[in-house]
């Protein structure tokens, strides 16, 4: 509706509001982060002890400081984009001294130190060819997942830490404990592990040296509050090798930021973004335009039948030691069929790795059968089959291996060539050794039988004697 009455003549009036408070850039990404600090902070012994150990070990904190500088503004950048507490950039410190390579003695790895049914279940792949555990966007992305799944169940972050670490059934469980016996349920109140107990202290306590350097005696190196990398898109698989040459990177400042890769070939399907320090990545592109040099020298082999290592070396035209080498077979195992294996390229296999073996490979082994030669001696009415059944192995074999036809008749006591695991061998000559032994004490009981038969008869001459006697 339109008023009726003329609209009054627009006023304007002063007001005194306060002036606008500037806030200054963050000086560096240490300062960023103090800046962002939210949880509630924890003071106590356990706190005291955390900081005096970190205080102590000025070196220990200076190389894990230096490691994060490569991953911290990312995970910052992911924090606060999901508004969650600083704090938790700060966990990585705590779980793996920001070690993107960390493997705990439970299997837990990564820089957020994921165990492996943990890290499936947040779509972290773990194949041969790659452990997105350890990869830095993918698990900086589950970790912080998990974080917020844990907080909205527990509604505390302290409590979300305690998950974390050892486990959410077991802390709900600890808190049921707690409301049965009428106690307080918080992170201080519950009964748990002494790792469990130390976890958050020690987070606070690296937070506390952090926000204060200067009242610990430590200095923290000179972290920039900008990207260190910046994320660029394979099309095709490609060596590691030649990523790092045209980059301009040494490999291993390539895997320090790819620490998922454990080959020497990128493969495109399964892992189509890698990371290049920021200045690198724009080098690799321009150099990759005008690159007319092989990308990549190495492709995945489906195994199709199982086979010994030597066996599938000659099939790819390798070596057997740069076989295992390369592929982590280790000695006296077979390759099963269906394995996946990391060969040369060739005429034959000269295509980028698929989709489905790129996120699927495996490599499965069973131990290596080695064969002895032996002699056995076919019994009556023996034939090849029923022999062979006998030492579980193929008529056919046997045949091959004593040239005869697989239909031959064997003759009692014929010696017949099998080829047996060293087991079954030993086993084989034990049971003929043992048979022997029983022919022979047959044999000398039936000697023994006959010797007492022929004392116990009398003799023709004894026998006249006696007749003699009874004439006269």
């Amino acid at each position: 509706m339109f008023p009726d009455a003329p609209l009054s003549e627009i006023g304007v009036a002063s007001t005194n509001l306060p002036a606008v408070v500037t806030l200054a850039a963050p000086t560096d990404l240490w300062d960023r982060i103090r800046r962002g600090f939210a949880m509630t902070d924890l003071d106590n012994e356990l706190v005291r002890d955390r900081e005096q150990w970190y205080a102590t070990r000025p070196d220990y904190i200076q190389r894990m400081t230096e490691r994060s500088s490569r991953y911290l503004f990312h995970i910052v950048e992911e924090i606060e984009r999901r508004n969650m507490p600083m704090e938790l950039a700060l966990l990585p410190f705590i779980e793996s001294a920001f070690n993107p390579q960390a493997v705990s003695s439970a299997r837990a790895a990564g820089m957020w130190q994921f165990m492996p049914a943990t890290g499936q279940s947040f779509d972290l792949k773990q194949n041969i060819f790659r452990d997105d555990r350890r990869d830095v966007l993918a698990s900086t992305r589950a970790a912080l997942d998990y974080l917020q799944q844990l907080h909205g169940r527990f509604g505390d972050w302290h409590l979300a830490l305690a998950a974390y670490n050892w486990g959410q059934g077991n802390v709900n469980r600890a808190i049921t404990r707690n409301q049965r016996a009428g106690l307080p349920t918080g992170y201080l109140d519950l009964s748990m592990p002494m790792e469990t107990r130390m976890y958050v202290p020690k987070l606070q306590a690296v937070k506390n040296i952090l926000a204060r350097p200067e009242a610990f005696n430590t200095t923290l190196p000179l972290i920039g509050n900008h990207p260190f990398f910046d994320t660029v898109t394979l099309e095709r698989d490609m060596d590691v090798a030649v990523i790092a040459q045209l980059a301009g990177v040494s490999e291993k400042d390539f895997r320090a930021l790819n620490p998922s890769l454990n080959r020497p070939v990128v493969m495109a399907a399964g892992t189509p973004n890698i990371l290049l320090p920021w200045d690198n990545a724009v080098v690799f592109q321009q150099n990759l335009q005008t690159f007319s040099g092989p990308l990549a020298s190495w492709t995945a082999w489906v195994v199709p039948t199982t086979m010994t290592a030597a066996q599938a070396a000659a099939r790819v035209g390798m070596s057997e030691a740069e076989l295992r080498e390369v592929n982590n077979i280790p000695p006296r195992m077979r390759v099963r069929a269906g394995s996946s294996l990391l060969v040369p390229r060739s005429q034959t296999r000269n295509g980028d790795v698929p989709l489905h073996v790129a996120d699927n490979g495996h490599l499965s082994l069973q131990p290596e059968v080695t064969l002895r030669r032996s002699s056995v001696r076919a019994r009556k009415g023996d034939t090849l089959s029923r022999l062979a059944s006998r030492y579980g192995v193929s008529a056919v074999s046997v045949a091959g291996w004593n040239r005869l036809a697989i239909n031959a008749r064997l003759k009692p006591g014929q010696r017949i060539t099998l080829m047996l695991p060293q087991r079954s061998a030993v086993a084989s000559s034990r049971s003929a050794k043992k048979s022997v032994k029983v022919a022979t004490r047959k044999k000398a009981v039936q000697k023994a039988g006959t010797r007492t038969a022929k004392a116990r008869t009398p003799s023709k001459r004894a026998v006249t004697k006696v007749a003699a006697s009874k004439k006269n």
